[in-house]
């Protein structure tokens, strides 16, 4: 049995219809009254051009169900040798359209998955909670792909291998399918602990390394940000910036910085936070720079900006600053990112300062020290903020070559 999505034309908004056809080549034709904009439909592969769209998502959700239940029920039909419905048929849609379906049924992954997600909601932070539900959307697509359940003990070697082709196709890149795998093996964890057998030891996660390029501000770059000249309505966004190089921190915690978390301890300036997405207490000498923006600023932090507007004023400010090296990013086309070559100030983000801070610092201050300032849990992890190919390290590594070169060169 195929089912097909096809667009009844009309002048603003399209009728997404529906032909099955079964193994006799018998065609039920049916009228979803569901819509769409013709120019975003997408006929090759029968569904939302962006299924990112936030208009898209729920429709695109509705259509794979469909899929998925009318192929079951066919499956069923044809072992009980029976005839196909038309109106059993319009039921199910009815009933997906309506919302009125369930669609997890018992022992089904996406199911267990979805106790899992609830039973870590409040040890999480919301960016966490949001990569899971990432994951449980890419599952649920993939039920979609494939038209059936997925249960439990269909999570298995094959199962991965053939996710994988599934990622490849809907260019999704290695890294985001290794972590879904990775998830995969979570789940089946946790349903062990429940008492379930399961096939959690097929799956293997690919362990191909990418390399991530790290954008970062060198030491020079932000002293020429420190001293350039700019307009009075970037100061702000300047100041902001300046402080998230020298505290390492996030920006959902430095923009919320207060004087009123200052104490002093030996007549030195330390400030005293929860971070919010770790929920780790931190204490954190104020550098020096951090200190001359607050005595400019009358003994107080800088007014608070969103993240929008931070992210466009440190754009300008580093294209001023003549922070124009090319460097290899990711940047969004479409609904996937790739890696292109930008000038660096047409990279930066809210992220850069604790990026550069860890690179800036390292090598410098003990590792656990950063860490402990950063908030960092593990080595591995904090590693992943150092940028590589600091070149003002490779050169510093260079001139001590030289100069032990020349000594041992006296010597001899």
């Amino acid at each position: 049995m195929t089912c097909k999505f096809y667009l009844l034309p009309n002048n603003l908004a399209a009728n997404i219809c529906l032909k099955i056809t079964d193994k006799s080549g018998k065609t039920i034709d049916l009228n979803t009254s569901l819509e769409i904009i013709p120019e975003e439909w997408d006929s090759f592969r029968q569904r939302p051009k962006n299924i990112y769209k936030k208009s898209n998502k729920k429709l695109n959700k509705i259509l794979n169900t469909i899929k998925l239940y009318i192929s079951e029920y066919a499956s069923s039909c044809n072992v009980k040798k029976s005839q196909i419905s038309k109106k059993a048929i319009i039921n199910f849609i009815t009933r997906i359209c309506n919302d009125d379906l369930e669609t997890l049924p018992p022992n089904s992954f996406l199911k267990y998955t979805m106790q899992y997600i609830n039973s870590r909601k409040e040890a999480i932070s919301y960016s966490t909670y949001h990569r899971y539900m990432v994951f449980y959307n890419l599952i649920e697509q993939f039920q979609g792909e494939i038209c059936k359940h997925i249960y439990i003990e269909n999570v298995d070697g094959n199962f991965a291998a053939e996710f994988l082709k599934f990622g490849h196709k809907e260019n999704y890149s290695t890294s985001t399918i290794n972590r879904t795998i990775k998830f995969f093996k979570t789940i089946l964890n946790f349903v062990e602990r429940k008492g379930i057998k399961t096939n959690v030891k097929e799956l293997e996660v690919g362990r191909e390394k990418q390399y991530k390029e790290i954008i970062t501000l060198t030491e020079e770059e932000i002293f020429r940000i420190k001293n350039t000249a700019i307009s009075d309505d970037l100061e702000i966004a300047r100041d902001w910036l300046l402080i998230s190089c020298y505290t390492g921190q996030r920006f959902s915690d430095f923009i919320h910085f207060s004087v009123d978390q200052i104490i002093y301890i030996h007549n030195k300036p330390f400030i005293f936070f929860i971070q919010k997405k770790t929920n780790k207490h931190i204490q954190l000498p104020l550098h020096p720079v951090v200190s001359e923006i607050l005595s400019k600023n009358n003994d107080q932090f800088p007014k608070a900006l969103s993240m929008k507007i931070y992210n466009e004023h440190i754009k300008q400010i580093a294209k001023i600053s003549k922070i124009n090296q090319l460097v290899y990013t990711r940047k969004r086309t479409g609904f996937r990112s790739l890696k292109t070559k930008i000038e660096k100030w047409k990279a930066i983000s809210s992220h850069i300062g604790r990026r550069s801070f860890a690179t800036n610092f390292y090598g410098k201050i003990p590792t656990p020290l950063l860490m402990h300032a950063t908030g960092h849990s593990s080595e591995q992890v904090f590693l992943k903020y150092i940028n590589p190919t600091d070149n003002e390290k490779l050169i510093s590594l260079g001139n001590y070559f030289e100069k032990i070169y020349n000594l041992e060169k006296k010597i001899q």
